[in-house]
């Protein structure tokens, strides 16, 4: 652990740290130390599958912002489909902010579609708003082009009950996405108004921002506004 803290704080950027603190308030300053994402995949990419990796990742919790995003990042380069499963739900507790929660992209999921849809249900389920973000983000990475079904924006629309911020966008980002990707089954989740008024506002002002919205179908969600 001291190893890894010694070379993120011979990374740090102040200036980068007083600008990135402001994007994540609801982490204490004097817990970030100021390191850019790129410093940390090429840290993680030295560090993974070394002995000094199995060490980190056994260590939890961390007490610095950059020491989880680390420790997300090496999860990532797991490429056993039950030990990463292992290693993100001793994980995904410790979160607590949405930019950690989103270095999550494991790759082991990839080929695992049957698994990680179980998987996302308990993670939809659970009480800690990271671990019901980071199943949405799951459901939205791995499920909206070819093995995309219909239960899967019920899947979603499950936890539209929480009022957690970080969870709230994560559902408009989600529902947004799909407007793309699948509309003809999602639209009806907004004709019909099936989500809660700030979900489905925010739902439409994302897909106004999206290029990959056709014209057409943002006069339309303009018309939807409520």
């Amino acid at each position: 652990m001291e190893q890894i803290r010694h070379q993120l704080f011979a990374l740090q950027d102040t200036a980068y740290r007083d600008f990135h603190s402001r994007l994540i308030p609801q982490i204490p300053k004097e817990t970030i130390i100021g390191v850019r994402m790129p410093m940390l995949r090429d840290l993680a990419k030295a560090l993974v599958h070394t002995r000094t990796a199995q060490d980190f990742l056994a260590e939890l919790p961390h007490t610095y912002y950059e020491e989880n995003n680390l420790h997300a990042l090496l999860i990532g380069y797991e490429t056993d489909y039950g030990q990463c499963i292992t290693e993100i739900n001793r994980f995904l507790p410790f979160v607590d902010n949405w930019a950690t929660c989103d270095s999550l992209r494991p790759k082991a999921f990839a080929k695992h579609k049957t698994e990680l849809e179980q998987q996302i249900t308990q993670w939809l389920a659970d009480a800690h708003p990271y671990t019901v973000r980071f199943g949405l983000e799951m459901l939205m990475v791995h499920f909206a082009d070819g093995a995309f079904s219909p239960h899967h924006l019920q899947m979603a629309a499950s936890v539209q009950h929480h009022s957690h911020y970080y969870i709230r966008m994560m559902l408009a980002w989600y529902f947004s996405t799909l407007l793309a990707k699948q509309p003809a089954c999602t639209m009806p989740f907004l004709t019909e108004h099936r989500l809660p008024v700030w979900v489905h506002n925010k739902t439409i002002q994302k897909a106004l921002e999206s290029y990959r919205i056709p014209t057409e179908m943002k006069t339309l969600l303009r018309s939807l506004r409520r």
